[in-house]
């Protein structure tokens, strides 16, 4: 049988993490968890999940790739994130949020944002509660990155960096995503204006797939009006899972993690995958995307545009700058740890790890963590 219980040091390493803590409170049902990887950089920014099957597990991997991605991204922010055992769409949602800052406000090294089950409505009642916060709505001073697209931008320089070293021109190239939400409608929308087209899409309620091609704008208006992508008029309607099959250029996990795996990864058709999600990928079936000649770049490396957002919005910057930054760094990076790929004939997230570590340690060694 596997591992179902975890202590600290099935977690621990030369990075951290630093705290793991586990929040609960019965007079209204709060149950959670926050892990702040590593502070080395400055104070770990990372989002907030609400989904029912959080674990521990889960969002210390995901504290540890925004700890990679925010050097990675050259912030000035270490890396954390939370989790809150709940169905996104309770009623008592805003009661649960608030009663979520309120349990962290002691932990000012983590400053929590929007992510799975969470969004800049959510980020303005924490911001209410405890004055700290980010990816709030623009009434209150935010850059709202669901909104405006942050990630998906992201994503969509990342692909104008990463199709050519696979032979791939983005004019014409076939995108399917998984997981047609706040990150994965917006790259889809983005890599539209760059000449790619949407082939297929999927949520929890299905797949969509046309190969003639699916107007973004189409799709999201289908998705609004019946509550998922199936609800497009057009195309052949498949099973969620059917997506990792279905023939394309370019494929984009944005959605939970590990939906790439051993029984899927043989079936993938793609030449190019885009991390949206963070861990979407299990490091088995990674590799096995490498021996066969399927580039993946690493989720945080391609998918750092809504961190980086949030991090220009929490020093105060503006949304032109925060486009600005988020086309600089990941074109940066990416670019960066192909090189390193191809160079030392290693998978892009060995590459991109080595980068993003070498930045964290020496960043410690300044702060006396060495």
């Amino acid at each position: 049988m596997g591992k179902t219980c975890f202590t600290f040091e099935d977690f621990c390493d030369d990075l951290g993490p630093i705290k793991i803590v586990h929040l609960y409170e019965p007079s209204c049902g709060l149950r959670g968890m926050v892990v702040i990887d590593n502070v080395a950089c400055g104070p770990a920014i990372g989002g907030v999940r609400m989904v029912p099957d959080v674990s521990t597990r889960e969002v210390f991997r995901l504290a540890r790739a925004m700890t990679l991605k925010n050097a990675a991204a050259g912030l000035p922010h270490g890396g954390g994130k939370a989790g809150i055992v709940a169905d996104p769409h309770t009623s008592d949602k805003a009661r649960l949020i608030r009663a979520f800052a309120r349990a962290i406000r002691d932990l000012v090294e983590y400053i929590p944002g929007p992510d799975m089950g969470t969004d800049e409505t959510c980020m303005g009642w924490m911001y209410d509660e405890i004055k700290r916060a980010v990816g709030l709505p623009r009434v209150l001073g935010g850059i709202p990155l669901d909104e405006i697209g942050a990630t998906g931008f992201g994503l969509a320089e990342c692909a104008e960096v990463g199709a050519p070293a696979c032979r791939l021109s983005l004019n014409g190239a076939a995108v399917a995503i998984e997981g047609f939400g706040n990150v994965g409608r917006h790259a889809a929308r983005f890599l539209e204006e760059k000449g790619a087209r949407l082939v297929a899409a999927s949520d929890r309620k299905g797949t969509i797939y046309d190969p003639a091609g699916i107007p973004v704008a189409a799709l999201v208006e289908a998705k609004e009006a019946s509550g998922s992508v199936v609800g497009y008029a057009k195309g052949q309607r498949l099973g969620q899972a059917d997506i990792f099959g279905l023939s394309c250029d370019i494929l984009i996990p944005a959605a939970r993690p590990d939906c790439i795996h051993k029984d899927n990864v043989e079936t993938i058709q793609a030449k190019l995958i885009l991390q949206g999600a963070n861990i979407p990928a299990t490091p088995e079936a990674e590799t096995r995307l490498y021996q066969r000649g399927i580039l993946t770049i690493p989720d945080f490396i391609a998918n750092a545009g809504g961190v980086i957002c949030a991090s220009v919005e929490y020093h105060g910057g503006n949304e032109g700058q925060a486009f600005q930054n988020i086309s600089q760094n990941i074109r940066r990076n990416t670019q960066e740890v192909l090189t390193r790929s191809l160079n030392e004939g290693i998978e892009p997230r060995r590459a991109a790890v080595e980068l993003a570590g070498e930045r964290v340690r020496h960043a410690m060694s300044f702060r006396g963590c060495q």
